[in-house]
């Protein structure tokens, strides 16, 4: 059975993300909230952790995870970023978006796309997931939380309990979420490409 926090949005209660930290340490899935739907994360270097994440939301390895990172210090390390892409990415993040970029080596290839070897990476603009990112150390791998056959994003932490808690070691209830996913947008060529427009205006891209 899953724990449940209730955590504030605004001033994250440090003992409990503390907590969170553990659990995602010794190898939990947790859900939490984001600046737009709920998301499932876990450890990047956890396979039997990002295994199950993938079998519970459904997806195979075509699909991309998506990479949280507290701020664009980190990105360098696990993707390929030249001057423009990172103008791009200081003028977006934190915020509502996902970019998909050129994985380097450091990135643990199970986690790229098997073919493209890209990964979706995001800064996200929520204060507990940032705060959880800062007493981890380290980025987490995740993805929107919706369920196989659902045809919505979770974003009401109490449904999220009733669905995922014998499933999931950790729900975090940072209040309502969005039904609104980010805009996934790929640098990868030699203009960004909308893959879909979600709660960030792609005009911020140029789109």
């Amino acid at each position: 059975m899953g724990q449940y926090f209730q955590i504030h949005p605004e001033n994250p209660q440090a003992r409990l993300i503390k907590q969170a930290a553990q659990i995602v340490s010794s190898g939990g899935i947790v859900a939490l909230p984001t600046d737009s739907a709920y998301a499932l994360v876990c450890r990047l270097d956890d396979k039997a952790a990002v295994d199950k994440l993938r079998r519970i939301r459904g997806i195979d390895d075509k699909h991309h995870l998506t990479l949280l990172v507290r701020d664009l210090s980190e990105v360098a390390q696990y993707a390929r970023v030249d001057n423009t892409q990172y103008r791009l990415l200081k003028a977006t993040m934190p915020g509502p978006y996902t970019v998909i970029l050129e994985a380097t080596r450091e990135l643990p290839r199970r986690l790229s796309h098997p073919s493209r070897k890209t990964i979706g990476l995001r800064v996200p603009e929520n204060r507990i997931t940032l705060a959880l990112l800062e007493e981890l150390g380290e980025p987490l791998i995740g993805t929107t939380l919706q369920l196989p056959g659902d045809d919505h994003m979770l974003s009401d932490p109490e449904e999220v309990r009733e669905r995922l808690e014998k499933q999931i070691e950790l729900i975090i209830d940072g209040g309502a979420g969005l039904l609104e996913p980010t805009t996934i947008i790929d640098l990868t060529g030699p203009e960004p490409e909308l893959v879909r427009e979600g709660r960030g205006d792609p005009a911020a891209f140029g789109l």
